[in-house]
């Protein structure tokens, strides 16, 4: 993969997308149906996996497309391939929340090498540059030229007064239970993918999931994680999490700046 070549397009789309899904955001009102598995699906899911589908299929036709919105990347099968979630957070974005985001990354042999995460909402977009690198670009964002970057880098921990954060729609009792296990200086909750970005940018020092995700799901966020200096790593094992694995399915899981002293 020419990197170079790489991070412009999966940056445009990602703002393409963003004001795809703003435009349905801002309106008045918008049709909210349920997936199969019961999951909510909205316009702007939609609107925003055609246009980036689209855009990936052109620029990389080689590469294998796995996207939540087609049930039929589902069936696929690889360890190189590009990943997207259009819309992460679909429950903050129905509640008018602003915590969603557009993400996609390009997976190569199981790890998550490059990624983009942009939160229409809140005007913040992370990816890494082509050198691997995790940046955060400060707006008025450009389709076709980059901004201005800073770089992003994880925090050093203190292990007597972490900072910790989780997920706002599926926190749980044992969720907490794991994080009662640390010394907390203070947790918040976030939504969607930009827990990660937060470890990255040194807002927070750990992010424990103990729930159902998927690999599009996590897998922008954790290559923007690892291109900050930070790891994300099976709950049960603490070994990587890695990606093409089948059905698409993540344990549970840790991500989080290194110094941090991990419990089981």
């Amino acid at each position: 993969m020419d990197y170079a070549t790489l991070i412009p397009v999966i940056r445009r789309l990602a703002l393409q997308a963003g004001d795809r899904i703003l435009a349905v955001y801002n309106s008045p009102d918008f049709e909210v149906k349920a997936k199969s598995d019961a999951s909510p699906v909205t316009e702007a899911d939609e609107a925003a996996d055609a246009l980036i589908s689209a855009g990936l299929r052109a620029a990389f036709p080689d590469l294998p497309l796995i996207t939540e919105e087609q049930a039929d990347s589902h069936a696929l099968s690889a360890r190189t391939f590009l990943i997207v979630d259009p819309l992460d957070g679909t429950k903050e974005f129905v509640q008018r929340r602003g915590d969603f985001t557009v993400n996609i990354a390009y997976v190569e042999d199981g790890i998550p090498r490059r990624g983009v995460v942009y939160a229409p909402a809140q005007d913040r977009l992370f990816y890494t540059l082509p050198d691997g690198t995790a940046v955060e670009e400060t707006g008025p964002f450009e389709k076709d030229s980059m901004g201005e970057t800073r770089p992003i880098r994880v925090a050093t921990p203190d292990n007597a007064a972490l900072m910790v954060v989780a997920s706002k729609s599926h926190r749980d009792q044992a969720t907490d239970d794991y994080i009662g296990k640390y010394a907390v200086r203070d947790s918040r909750s976030a939504g969607s993918s930009l827990k990660f970005c937060l470890v990255a940018t040194g807002e927070a020092d750990l992010y424990p999931r103990l729930g159902r995700t998927m690999e599009w799901d996590t897998a922008a966020g954790d290559a923007v994680l690892r291109g900050a200096g930070g790891h994300v790593v099976r709950f049960d094992t603490h070994e990587p999490l890695t990606y093409g694995k089948p059905g698409w399915d993540n344990p549970f899981f840790i991500a989080f700046a290194p110094g941090v002293e991990l419990r089981k």
